[in-house]
């Protein structure tokens, strides 16, 4: 670490954001609240045909309501850029097919990785920005294979990692706890190369990958950094934002609450060096790698509908069969609240066609009315108007004049 004597650890981009962000349970992503807007949120998908059976899990649809703070139509809306995306750029098929040959050599010039859990068993992930090389980095790869790389690895957390932290801290897991070590970097580090690079990562994960970051620890933020960051900001979102702490270099004592130290590596101030597997950023440690762990997500995966990556929550449960009687169950109930909704929507729409002429027949007695008061002249209220008989004041007071 570097002992430089500005500390930052006042630097917090939220009061309290700790607070907000460490709810992130079980009970609160299932809670009632929640399952009546996914439930009214899958009806909307399925009712513009639009909830295909692999993304249309409780997870993902949550994540999205979350992103447009649980508004339906901004949330339908997100969530099909997301589909169109994902069948533009073949997400399916870079998740099973590519193949990231030079990953060794960009992890040497690009020190970043999965390493174990925090203390609610989320994965963490961890960046040393101060120590990327851009021009080796560059030699070894190109913007658009890292792209895909970064692609596979957040497609390898949603169907693997989160599950399997699941299984292992017997809790829901859905988010990523990061750390950032940004020793010795400043406006300098951020070149016309590093800002694509940035940029084209924080578009895909804020579009496409919502609300799986469950707190941001940026340390050993020196006074050059502070600039880079105010940069840097306006590309976050306030969601963002408010999970994110940065931190100078005495930082070691707020990543202690959130980690043990046996799951921190040395180089950030923890005892873990995970040596017989080529150092902790490359070692990529986790309960994701437990071949029990990972039979049981296997065999999850092969129940029912095998491409639904959200049934492998499921499996944390005790009764994963009736849990799974009881989807079937609401598969059913879904599909019959669609054929009802639909029918509602019509009469709804037929109700509200025939609101609008009656609307239109009011506004024309009205204006009729408004016309006969403005020929009124104020001081004979009583006494018509010389030239206007009864039947032209009923023709008007009934609109047919």
């Amino acid at each position: 670490m570097q002992g430089t004597e500005v500390s930052y650890r006042d630097i917090q981009i939220s009061d309290g954001a700790e607070d907000s962000i460490q709810t992130d349970s079980f009970t609160e992503e299932h809670s009632p609240n929640n399952e009546d807007i996914v439930e009214a949120f899958r009806n909307l998908l399925l009712l513009h045909g639009q909830l295909p059976a692999k993304h249309g899990d409780h997870d993902t649809l949550l994540r999205f309501l979350k992103m447009r703070d649980f508004d339906l139509e901004k949330s339908k809306d997100a969530f099909l850029n997301y589909l169109k995306w994902r069948v533009d750029s073949k997400v399916d098929m870079i998740y099973k097919k590519f193949k990231f040959e030079e990953y060794g050599e960009v992890k040497k010039h690009y020190p970043h990785g999965f390493h174990k859990v925090d203390k609610n068993g989320r994965p963490i992930y961890i960046e040393r920005i101060g120590m990327v090389d851009l021009n080796a980095f560059l030699k070894a790869t190109t913007i658009e294979r890292y792209v895909k790389y970064h692609i596979k690895e957040q497609e390898k957390t949603l169907s693997l990692r989160y599950p399997a932290c699941s299984i292992a801290s017997e809790k829901h897991v859905s988010s990523t706890t990061t750390i950032l070590d940004v020793s010795g970097v400043g406006m300098s580090n951020f070149s016309k190369t590093a800002r694509s690079l940035f940029m084209e990562i924080q578009k895909i994960d804020s579009n496409y990958y919502p609300e799986t970051l469950h707190r941001l620890f940026v340390v050993n933020a020196s006074s050059g950094f502070r600039m880079l960051w105010l940069a840097l900001k306006t590309f976050l979102d306030a969601r963002t934002l408010a999970k994110v702490q940065v931190l100078g270099p005495n930082y070691l004592g707020e990543i202690l609450e959130a980690i043990d130290p046996s799951n921190l590596p040395t180089f950030l101030g923890g005892n873990c060096t995970c040596s017989d597997r080529g150092g902790c950023l490359f070692s990529d440690e986790g309960p994701w790698n437990d071949p029990n762990i990972k039979e049981k997500i296997q065999e999850t995966c092969t129940v029912g509908n095998a491409e639904s990556e959200g049934h492998t929550m499921d499996k944390v449960s005790e009764n994963a069969p009736a849990n799974q009687k009881e989807d079937s169950g609401k598969n059913a109930v879904t599909l019959q609240k669609y054929a009802s909704l639909k029918a509602a929507v019509k009469e709804s729409q037929k109700r509200i066609e025939m609101l609008e002429v009656s609307i239109q027949e009011t506004k024309r007695v009205l204006n009729g009315l408004a016309e006969i008061i403005e020929t009124i002249k104020p001081d004979q209220t009583e006494t018509m108007q010389p030239g206007l008989d009864s039947k032209t004041i009923v023709m008007k007071m009934s609109g047919l004049s």
